[in-house]
This record gives structure tokens, C-alpha cells and sequence, in this order.
């Protein structure tokens, strides 16, 4: 074993580095787990008791050399700047910005990541519709308010082409053409005729889910809510299901999420309750199927949907909906990290 740290001891006084390449590679051979010295500080377990002191005293002179040595290389390296870096004599000396994704994009692409995983395939419509596949096909009553100018964007007074106001007009052109079963996310931008302030805008994102086959039921989709909560806002979400009444889904439901900020326990932003609202959903009506063209004695579903500024909101606590939509860079830098 002398002889081997003689060996070594004379190596690191021959060696030359020109790269940081090189010297990494030196590094490894030298000091790394599987290096030479690890291996020789093994093999010092099995020496003689009465040449440990002489040996030990050896290998700890090797390998402090060794560790000199690269260090001293690293250095000349970094002050000659001799590491075969190309130096772009053109390029600014101020530091590029990271770019950053806006926070509804990120939130969205969680989302449906999520339900992708499910089995979920993302389905897109258009942005302007008609009537039936936004109101008539999706069981809304010839006087309902939705249908008023006071909540709708028509294109042109006196027909039926309008602003989609929820993207249920997708799962509608999806079931017309698809036979069950049928498991689609539909993400997109919706328009209502609202005053803009920090907790409404004329328009804004949605996703909505739908899920139709065989024996379909409520329970399903209990699930599917609760693993979507967990994965978007932790594992230890609880979530509450409240009585609602949607046109287009019997029996209907609004979804609540244990608040995330006080964990339950009641704070200024849940209002006390220890809740937040964030979905509408329920098992789709058996009227909206037949709409379709899908047979409602044998194939039954549900559908959900949810705002997308509503669910950044919680996630990033981001107060006012606005901030969302005026291009800020002072805000949208705070997404720098985000992916």
C-alpha cells in the first residue's frame, strides 16, 4: 500500500490541467467515492495494526495533497479564465430576465394536468355560439336571465350568435358527435356582460369537466372532487358538498374547500367559516343528454366547473381579479420561479 500512495503522491506533482473539463475528471478519479484514495482508505481497514500509525499517516498526507492540488488548479483556472469559455464581447452587461408564465396559464396547466391523469382529453369550442349549444341544448328556459342582455354578449341584435358564457357549449358539441363513453376537460375563455371590479370582470377562464358512460353515479364524482382538491391544494383538503340548483345537471351541487390559508380553523379571507367555495357541479341531466343524442336509460354522467381566477386566487392569494388582466410586470414577475 506505500508503494501505491508513492505512486499517487508522485502523479499529482506531474499533473497539468488546462480545462475545467479536465479537471473535474481528476477530481473523480482522484477524490470521488469510487475515487483511488477512497479505495486505498478501504483496503487501510485490513492493515496490519502494528503499520497503521506509518500508513494512516500517508494516506491522510495523499489525500490532503490531492485536495491542495485541485483547488490550487480551480483557481489559476478562474484567474487566467483559461476554462476554454468563449467571451461574447457584444453581448449586454446587463442581465437578461427570466421570462415568466402568467399565473392563470400556470394554474390552468394544473389543472388539467390533474385531470388528465384521470383519464380526462382536453376538448376546445369556439369562443363565439349560438343559442342552442350555450342555453337550449343545456336545459335553460326561454326566460331565463342568463339569456338577458344584462348578463349575455350578443354579436348582433336579433339573432341568436353570442359570447360563449360558460364553456358547457363544448361538452354539448362533444356529446352531439361522440357516443359514451365520453371524459373531457374543457378550458377556455367566457364572456358576461358585469361591471368590472376586483372580484368580477366581463371576462374571465373556466374548466369544466365531463364524464358520461354506463352507471355513472354521484359517488364518482364525490371522488374525483376530493382527489382533485388534495392534488391542488394539499393532502389535507377536506371538501363539502352543498344543494344547488344548475339548469343543465339533477341533483346539483356547489363545492367547498377547506380554507387553505387558516387550515379550517376560520380567518378573515374563509369569513370564519373554515370554507371556500370554488366549483359548481352534478350529475348531468337526463334532458341534456337526450339533447345530444345520447340515450338517458342507459348512459348517465356528471359534469363540474370552475373559474380559473378563482382557484389562482386561493392558490396565490392574489386579492384583487383585475391584477390578472392588466399586464403588471411588477406583478407577473412574482412568477419568475413558477414553471
Amino acid at each position: 500500500m506505500i508503494s501505491k500512495i508513492n505512486q499517487l503522491l508522485a502523479e499529482l506533482d506531474l499533473l497539468k490541467v488546462n480545462t475545467g473539463e479536465e479537471l473535474e475528471s481528476l477530481r473523480v478519479k482522484y477524490l470521488s467515492k469510487k475515487g483511488e484514495i477512497s479505495q486505498l482508505m478501504n483496503d487501510f481497514r485490513s492493515v496490519a495494526a502494528e503499520e497503521k500509525k506509518e500508513i494512516g499517516k500517508k494516506l491522510n498526507e495523499l489525500k490532503e495533497k490531492a485536495q491542495n492540488k485541485i483547488n490550487e488548479i480551480k483557481s489559476n483556472l478562474e484567474d487566467s479564465g483559461s476554462d476554454n469559455v468563449a467571451v461574447d464581447l457584444t453581448r449586454t452587461a446587463y442581465p437578461y430576465h427570466v421570462g415568466t408564465r402568467h399565473p392563470l396559464s400556470i394554474v390552468k396547466k394544473n389543472i388539467c394536468d390533474i385531470f388528465t391523469r384521470l383519464g380526462f382529453s382536453i376538448a376546445e369550442g369556439p369562443e363565439i355560439e349560438d343559442d342552442w349549444h350555450v342555453f337550449s341544448s343545456l336545459n335553460f328556459a326561454e326566460d331565463h336571465p342568463a339569456r338577458d342582455m344584462q348578463d349575455t354578449f350578443f354579436v348582433m341584435n336579433g339573432t341568436d350568435i353570442l359570447l360563449r358564457t360558460h364553456t358547457s357549449s363544448v361538452q354539448t358539441r362533444v356529446m352531439e358527435k361522440t357516443q359514451p363513453p365520453i371524459r373531457i376537460i374543457c378550458p377556455g375563455r367566457v364572456y358576461r356582460n358585469e361591471a368590472i371590479s376586483y372580484r368580477a370582470h366581463c371576462f374571465f377562464h373556466q374548466v369544466e369537466a365531463l364524464y358520461v358512460d354506463k352507471d355513472v353515479s354521484f359517488a364518482d364524482l364525490k371522488q374525483t372532487l376530493l382527489f382533485f382538491a388534495k392534488e391542488m391544494f394539499g393532502q389535507n383538503t377536506k371538501i363539502r358538498l352543498r344543494p344547488s340548483f344548475f339548469p343543465f345537471t339533477e341533483p346539483s351541487a356547489e363545492m367547498d374547500i377547506s380554507c387553505n390559508l387558516c387550515g379550517g380553523k376560520g380567518c378573515p379571507f374563509c369569513k370564519h367559516t373554515g370554507w371556500v367555495e370554488i366549483l359548481g357541479c352534478g350529475m348531468v341531466d337526463p334532458n341534456v343528454l337526450e339533447n345530444c343524442g345520447i340515450d338517458s336509460k342507459i348512459y348517465s354522467g356528471y359534469a363540474l366547473g370552475m373559474g380559473i381566477e378563482r382557484i389562482t386566487n386561493l392558490k396565490y392569494q392574489v386579492k384583487d381579479l383585475r391584477m390578472f388582466f392588466e399586464n403588471d410586470v411588477r406583478f407577473l414577475q412574482q412568477f419568475e420561479s413558477a414553471y
